[in-house]
């Protein structure tokens, strides 16, 4: 009788064990992806070519080979709301980015500090645009001004709310 109640037992727990996993590999499968993990906004600063080879990357910008920092500044993390645009080529979408305070503070240093300087956009790892710093950025809104596709921006809709439709 006692080897029969241990046995029950250890099928039970043997059955559980089984249904726990099965349910923890199988929930994430059913959820999707709601939460817009397929996008990825990144900007990154131009530095010098004689940095440490490892921490920086090359990007051909108006036929002039430039050096940007593998870390970036700002990343999807910093961004709260956003508001895309038809971009002037018409063909793909630009897009602006409100930052939450601590990034728009480290922004305004930032750009303070590099004046003259590329601020590169990277889209999924995609270099997208770039943009000469000539003043200090103190709104905290980064503008990406083309080539961002339309499928990045229903995936970023995934991710934050556009301008304006932020929870209060």
């Amino acid at each position: 009788m006692i080897g029969e109640t241990f046995q029950h037992h250890f099928m039970n727990r043997a059955l559980y064990r089984f249904l726990a996993t099965l349910l923890l590999l199988v929930c994430p499968a059913l959820a999707g992806d709601k939460k817009g993990k397929n996008i990825a906004v990144s900007f990154h600063m131009e530095t010098d070519a004689n940095n440490n080879p490892k921490m920086i990357y090359t990007q051909n910008v108006a036929g002039k080979v430039r050096y940007f920092q593998k870390s970036p500044e700002i990343t999807s993390k910093d961004i709260v709301a956003f508001s895309p645009f038809l971009a002037d080529n018409g063909v793909d979408y630009g897009a602006v980015f409100r930052l939450r305070a601590s990034a728009a503070s480290r922004l305004e240093n930032i750009t303070a500090a590099n004046q003259g300087r590329m601020l590169a956009a990277v889209v999924n790892g995609r270099f997208v645009d770039n943009v000469i710093i000539d003043q200090p950025i103190k709104d905290g809104f980064i503008v990406i001004w083309n080539g961002i596709q339309d499928a990045e921006l229903k995936e970023y809709d995934k991710l934050v709310p556009r301008i304006g439709k932020e929870k209060k």
